[in-house]
């Protein structure tokens, strides 16, 4: 399951946001009787899953999905507290910064003023202070466990905290430190904050979005003009421009009405669809597909995975009893128009166990039970 959270300081439209990607029906309360969060699920847009659909007709389609929740934005005192004691928020794979560039006269901004980068920065300096602290408390708890007894470990894990205390204490993100290898497991460990994959989602005015051209001219013309430019060089930094105004009127209207509705204001596709996606991409995920009349269904992996093992994102006992995998490209069965057209042109490869399966891949898993 991939967890990403919305956060953000209030008026930014975050919440407007979260209801349109996941819907009433499909969003709850946190458990526990909690109401920092609301819970919800988002399909990931897809136009492979939807063409193969198209081929196949099956009984049943399945998108891949991502969790999104939406965590209440801190006060005016105690923000960082408010956002460390979300469970949610410290579960998630990614954190979703909603920063509003929208000028409403009738919704007041709680600092006064719009200011994209002075809130894109305040909220960086809660994820670090949060942090932090993290940091120097099991700094404290291994300085007494090496007095009792020494481990190579326990430095190690030393030298790694203290590596990120001084880059918190330096005013940098933990997302931004290159560590590998079982540094950067040690490190997920801790469930930093700051070391989390960010995307930024500029809440723009009606002109702003479809004033800027198309796609990444868009979006680099939006940073520009909001200050935020510097935020989306970062490491593990990714950005996705949206007007919730209108996203609110797409909401209302049938898909036909919707795509002529974007077509008018000169958009190729649904703001909500590029903040579900980006934040899918964000994670270092891909997507590879099953086909068949029953059913046609994308499945979510990191990339580099190896073939077993996402054998088994489908079922254990596949990956247990794994043969081979019969694989073919999306862009060949689309061109060739079946399986068999593939397998006669040699386009249906035969992959052990190690094979790294690709984005849009094309999966028969053979397997023994």
């Amino acid at each position: 399951m991939l967890r990403a959270a919305l956060i953000g300081f209030g008026s930014t439209g975050k919440t407007t946001l979260f209801q349109l990607m996941t819907s009433a029906k499909d969003s709850a309360r946190a458990p526990h009787g909690r109401t920092e969060a609301s819970i919800g699920m988002s399909k990931v847009p897809d136009l492979r899953l939807d063409r193969l659909t198209a081929m196949y007709n099956p009984k049943k389609r399945v998108p891949a999905t991502v969790e999104f929740s939406d965590l209440a934005a801190p006060g005016s005192t105690g923000g960082v507290k408010t956002l460390v004691d979300v469970a949610a928020y410290k579960n998630a794979d990614a954190l979703v910064h909603v920063i509003r560039a929208f000028d409403d006269p009738a919704v007041t901004h709680p600092a006064g003023s719009i200011d994209p980068a002075r809130d894109a920065q305040a909220m960086e300096d809660e994820l670090i202070l949060a942090d932090l602290g993290v940091a120097e408390r099991r700094l404290d708890r291994i300085e007494k466990d090496l007095r009792k007894n020494r481990s190579a470990e326990l430095e190690r894990e030393r030298d790694v905290v203290t590596l990120c205390r001084a880059a918190l204490e330096e005013g940098r993100p933990l997302r931004a430190l290159d560590l590998k290898g079982d540094d950067l497991k040690r490190l997920r460990g801790f469930q930093f904050l700051s070391a989390k994959p960010l995307l930024i989602v500029i809440n723009l005015d009606e002109h702003q979005l479809t004033g800027n051209g198309q796609g990444a001219a868009r979006l680099s013309t939006a940073a520009e003009r909001t200050g935020l430019t510097v935020f989306l060089a970062r490491a593990g930094t990714a950005a996705a421009a949206v007007c919730a105004k209108i996203e609110l009127e797409i909401a209302q209207l049938d898909p036909g009405d919707a795509a002529a509705f974007l077509a008018d204001l000169g958009l190729a596709e649904s703001g909500l669809d590029r903040v579900i996606r980006a934040s899918y991409d964000l994670l270092g995920y891909i997507s590879f597909f099953t086909v068949g009349e029953d059913e046609c269904r994308a499945w979510s992996i990191p990339r580099g995975t190896a073939a077993q093992l996402a054998a088994g994102e489908i079922h254990s006992d596949i990956a247990r009893g794994f043969i081979r995998a019969e694989v073919v490209g999306y862009d060949a069965l689309i061109a060739r128009g079946t399986m068999a057209a593939c397998r006669d042109h040699g386009e249906v490869r035969l992959e052990g166990k190690e094979y790294i399966v690709q984005d849009g891949d094309i999966i028969n898993f053979r397997f023994a039970t």
